[in-house]
């Protein structure tokens, strides 16, 4: 436990220097939060370096458990140091909804509490969206970059934090390569988008915080009413490119810039299903839009169809119409997207695209086994046999993800939330998309729930965060045996 927390003392003294980019931005703009960030890179950092210099005695290389406890941990405690400017800055904003909306920054979900977004400290507002891009790859991932400096073997880690198959790919032959690779990936792709957003019409800050929040698919805006603020089309697609790009697999990137091909993306069996399921939603939700006289027009209809149920859909959570106000079926599919639509080793959430073709492949073995009981049907996904140990280990996923929705669900309901509110605001959450319905809807935020309330949801982000496998195995006493 004392090495944990070693690691722990000296991740949370690196994210004491994340609060840069802010303190700057509050130097440049004159905000008048220049002392909470300071005292907030004091406060994390020296917090930080006494944790690590009490525990140095006892570090060493961390076994495979310690992985799972120091990655929810690291969320926990990196999601409590990134209150504190918060706290500050924002006159009478309680820990309660601080909390929430540092964790949801760092989920990459996107929900909020706060209003008057519009009227907020540029610095602020940049710190919310710089918690969506730090959480983007996951700051686990991050850190496996530096700690071999501090003498800690960092597969472990990576392998607990990342989703997925994806955490056996090795691009490079190190891991503290591999994500060196993805990070240079992130922030390329991070930097033309943002330099696209500004030629597009959007002022620096608003292209930094939007690009920030697109390819982490975080959600948030600086405006209350989102993208919707902007109204235009050019910035609509260019957050759709970042937002496609974010949903896919940063493997898959990398390999495809280092080859110049796009040769990695038709390989992979993930990516054609995404493009495949987004395209058809986007043009079916389209027409209804048209016959149900929604919009005067079938182009108007697919554009706002087009950027809305890719944001639901790669859960994002940008909204730029109330589609809370589209025929019912349209927001109950964009919610039910964002629980299968993105690529393992992708900066969203949910249940993943690799699970949803698996187990679809599963169903139909089954099948045939029916017909033909002792026939070999392997299970193939991209071409390759899938072995029945990952099988079992999606099923066993499957199972908690809709047991924790579920228990959560009525958690909410016993709180007093409607069943559309509940419902809709634990699935945002689990699968970090940001809105729900009613209460929790596209125009509305969470500041309307209640201190108990805020909290299931904060639990419902982090567990969906770290695929719920990671924070569930804690609470197993087969866990805390030696």
């Amino acid at each position: 436990m004392l090495g944990v927390a070693h690691v722990l003392g000296s991740l949370l003294a690196i994210f004491g220097g994340t609060y840069a980019l802010p303190f700057v931005c509050s130097l440049i703009t004159r905000d008048g939060t220049t002392l909470a960030f300071i005292l907030s890179a004091a406060i994390s950092s020296g917090g930080g370096l006494l944790i690590s210099l009490a525990t140095r005695g006892h570090r060493r290389e961390l076994k495979p458990r310690d992985g799972f406890l120091l990655a929810t941990l690291s969320w926990v405690l990196m999601s409590a140091s990134a209150t504190i400017p918060l706290v500050i800055a924002i006159p009478g904003l309680s820990f309660t909804d601080a909390y929430f909306e540092a964790t949801s920054g760092l989920t990459t979900t996107g929900s909020t509490v706060l209003v008057g977004l519009d009227q907020l400290p540029p610095s602020i507002n940049l710190w919310r969206h710089t918690l969506h891009w730090i959480g983007g790859l996951g700051i686990i991932v991050m850190a496996v970059a530096v700690l071999p400096l501090l003498g800690v073997g960092g597969m472990q880690l990576y392998k607990a934090e990342a989703p997925g198959p994806v955490k056996d790919e090795k691009l490079t032959p190190r891991i503290t390569e591999t994500a060196k690779s993805l990070w240079v990936v992130y922030t390329v792709i991070t930097v033309i988008g943002i330099f696209a957003l500004r030629l597009c019409g959007m002022g620096w800050i608003d292209a930094i915080c939007h690009g920030f929040s697109a390819i982490s698919l975080g959600g948030f805006s600086t405006h209350d009413a989102s993208v919707g603020w902007f109204n235009s089309f050019s910035i609509e697609l260019v957050l759709t490119v970042l937002m496609c790009i974010g949903t896919l697999n940063f493997a898959r990137h990398f390999v495809a810039l280092r080859r110049l091909s796009l040769r990695p993306y038709r390989q992979d069996a993930e990516a054609k299903a995404i493009v495949l399921v987004l395209l058809i939603s986007v043009v079916f939700i389209a027409v209804i839009l048209t016959v149900q006289g929604t919009y005067p027009s079938f182009m108007s209809a697919l554009r706002h169809s087009t950027f809305n149920v890719i944001s639901m859909g790669t859960t994002t959570g940008f909204v730029s119409q109330d589609f809370e106000q589209w025929p019912v079926f349209a927001p109950i599919w964009m919610l039910f997207l964002s629980c299968l639509t993105c690529s393992t080793g992708s900066t969203g959430g949910g249940i993943k695209m690799f699970r949803t073709l698996l187990l679809a492949r599963q169903a139909g073995r089954e099948l045939k086994l029916l017909v033909h009981p002792n026939a070999m049907w392997p299970v193939r996904i991209g071409g390759k046999p899938i072995p029945d140990s990952i099988g079992d280990s999606v099923l066993a996923f499957i199972f908690l993800y809709f047991m924790t929705v579920v228990s959560l669900t009525f958690a909410l309901l016993l709180s007093g939330l409607t069943f559309d509110s509940a419902f809709s605001a634990i699935v945002a959450s689990v699968n970090n998309a940001g809105p729900g319905l009613e209460a929790v809807g596209p125009v509305r935020n969470y500041q309307s729930l209640t201190d108990i309330q805020t909290w299931i949801c904060t639990v419902a982000m982090l567990i969906g965060r770290l695929e719920i496998f990671s924070v569930l195995v804690l609470f197993t006493p087969a866990f805390w045996r030696k």
